[in-house]
C-alpha cells in the first residue's frame, strides 16, 4: 500500500477504537466534571484519586507532582516504547475556572450528565474531555505493546486556571535528561488549530500618597488614589507598534485589570495598586513592555509628585510563540485531523496559554484543537459529543507519526 492508503487504514482503525472508547470516555470525563476543581478555591486531590484510580483499574502508573512547596499540582503517566527518542506530551487541565454567578447557569455547574448530545458542567470544555480522551490512547498505547523511540507523557495539569501553571512547570523541573519533542494542549475548539500565542507581560504598580483625614482644613496631601487614576489615563492613551509585513498577525495589546486603593470615606489613601497586562507579539517584547511602564510612571511622578518613587512590580513575563508551517507537533495533528474528517485551519491566538510558558523552556506546542463548545469560563459549559471520537482518533493517530510507532498491524 502506498503512505496515503496505509494512513486511511490507520485512521479506520484508530476511529473505531475511539467509538468504542466512547461511553468509557464520557464516563470518566463525567467523573472528573462532579468532582469540583477549581482553580486556587478546591482541593485538587479528588479530581487526581479518580484519574489514578482509572489508570490503576488498567495496570498503569501514574506519578503525582508536587510544587515547590509541596503543593499536590497534578498528574503524569507515560508509556515508555522502550527505545531512545524524544518525549511527545498529551496536555490537558484538570482545574477549572471558577463558576460566576451559579444562579445564571440553567443546570447544575458540576452535572456531568449528557442532555441532547451534550456533556454538560464546568470542565467539560477546558478540559476534562481532553484529560479522558488523553488517558485512553495513553491505555491504548500501552496495550499495543510495540517497541517505538521515545515515550508519550500524559500530563493533567492542576494548576492551569491560577495562571501559575504549576502541573506543566513541575513536570519540566523533573524531566532530567528527557528531551520533550513537543506539545499538543487539548483546549476545545473544532475548526482551528492554535500553533501561536501573543506572550504576555505583567505587572503591579505600587503608586504612593500621604494618608490624611478627608475632612481636614489643611491642604490636600497626595492622594495615592488620584495619582493612581492620573497613571490610568496615561495607560490607556499609550500607542503600541501595529504588526509587522509578514510577522506576528496581531498586535500588541495593553489592558488595566485591577485597580485597588482606600479603605473607606473618611481618610486619603496612602497607597494604591494598577495592575497591567500587555500581550506581546514581535514588535513589542518585555523589555519594551516594561520600558514604556517605566517611562509612564516616571511622568507620574514628575507631574504629580508623591512622597516616593511608583514602584513596578513585575509578576509574570513569557514571550510569544508560533509555528511555521511543517512543524511538529502541528503538522503531524493538522493531518491527522484531516485523516479522520475534521479538517482544521491554523490560528494564531490573542489569549496565552501553556505554550508560551513553553515556548520560554524551547519546546514547541500547539493549544487545541478540541470538541465544539459554548460557555467556556462561563455560565453553562458544555461540549457536543458527537465529534468526540474523531477528536481522540486524531490525536491518536499524531501521537503515532510522532512515535514511530508501525504504521499497522495489517
Amino acid at each position: 500500500m502506498t503512505d496515503a492508503a496505509v494512513d486511511r487504514v490507520l485512521a479506520a482503525e484508530l476511529l473505531s477504537q475511539a467509538r468504542a472508547d466512547r461511553d468509557s470516555v464520557l464516563e470518566l470525563a463525567a467523573k472528573l466534571i462532579r468532582v469540583p476543581s477549581r482553580g486556587g478555591v478546591d482541593s485538587y486531590e479528588p479530581v487526581l484519586a479518580v484519574l489514578e484510580g482509572w489508570f490503576t483499574g488498567r495496570g498503569m502508573s501514574a506519578r503525582r507532582l508536587h510544587d515547590g512547596s509541596g503543593a499536590l499540582v497534578g498528574l503524569v503517566a507515560e508509556v515508555d516504547g522502550g527505545l531512545p527518542g524524544p518525549t511527545w506530551v498529551l496536555d490537558a487541565c484538570v482545574d477549572t475556572a471558577p463558576l460566576g454567578d451559579e444562579s445564571l447557569w440553567s443546570f447544575p455547574p458540576f452535572a456531568g450528565d449528557i442532555e441532547s448530545g451534550w456533556l454538560r458542567g464546568r470542565g467539560s470544555a477546558d478540559s476534562k474531555a481532553a484529560a479522558a480522551a488523553f488517558c485512553h490512547i495513553a491505555a491504548r498505547l500501552q496495550a499495543r505493546g510495540a517497541s517505538f523511540p521515545g515515550r508519550l507523557a500524559v500530563l493533567l495539569d492542576c494548576d492551569e486556571h491560577t495562571g501559575t501553571f504549576g502541573g506543566a512547570l513541575a513536570y519540566l523541573s523533573q524531566l532530567g535528561d528527557q528531551t520533550v519533542g513537543g506539545v499538543m494542549i487539548g483546549y476545545p475548539g473544532l475548526d482551528e488549530l492554535v500553533v501561536g500565542g501573543r506572550g504576555v507581560y505583567r505587572a503591579r504598580l505600587r503608586v504612593s500618597g500621604t494618608a490624611a483625614h478627608s475632612g481636614s482644613s489643611k491642604p490636600a496631601a497626595a492622594n495615592a488614589a488620584v495619582r493612581a487614576a492620573w497613571l490610568v489615563g496615561r495607560l490607556s492613551e499609550l500607542g503600541l507598534p501595529q504588526p509587522s509585513a509578514g510577522g506576528f498577525p496581531l498586535p500588541p495589546k495593553l489592558t488595566v485589570t485591577e485597580i485597588s486603593a482606600g479603605g473607606g470615606f473618611t481618610t486619603v489613601p496612602d497607597t494604591a495598586c494598577v495592575a497591567v497586562d500587555i500581550r506581546l507579539t514581535d514588535t513589542l517584547a518585555s523589555d519594551d513592555a516594561e520600558l514604556l511602564l517605566k517611562e509612564v510612571c516616571t511622568r507620574l511622578d514628575r507631574d504629580m509628585p508623591g512622597p516616593e518613587a511608583t514602584r513596578i512590580e513585575p509578576v509574570v513575563s513569557w514571550p510569544p510563540f508560533r509555528l511555521g508551517e511543517g512543524e511538529q507537533p502541528a503538522q503531524a495533528l493538522r493531518d491527522a485531523a484531516l485523516q479522520v474528517g475534521l479538517p482544521v485551519r491554523s490560528k494564531v491566538a490573542g489569549p496565552s496559554n501553556i505554550g508560551n510558558l513553553l515556548a520560554k523552556s524551547g519546546i514547541r506546542a500547539t493549544a487545541g484543537f478540541g470538541p465544539h463548545y459554548e460557555g467556556l469560563h462561563g455560565t453553562d459549559e458544555r461540549i457536543r459529543v458527537a465529534e468526540l471520537p474523531q477528536v481522540q482518533a486524531a490525536y491518536h493517530l499524531a501521537v503515532l507519526h510522532l512515535l514511530g510507532v508501525a504504521e499497522t498491524q495489517h
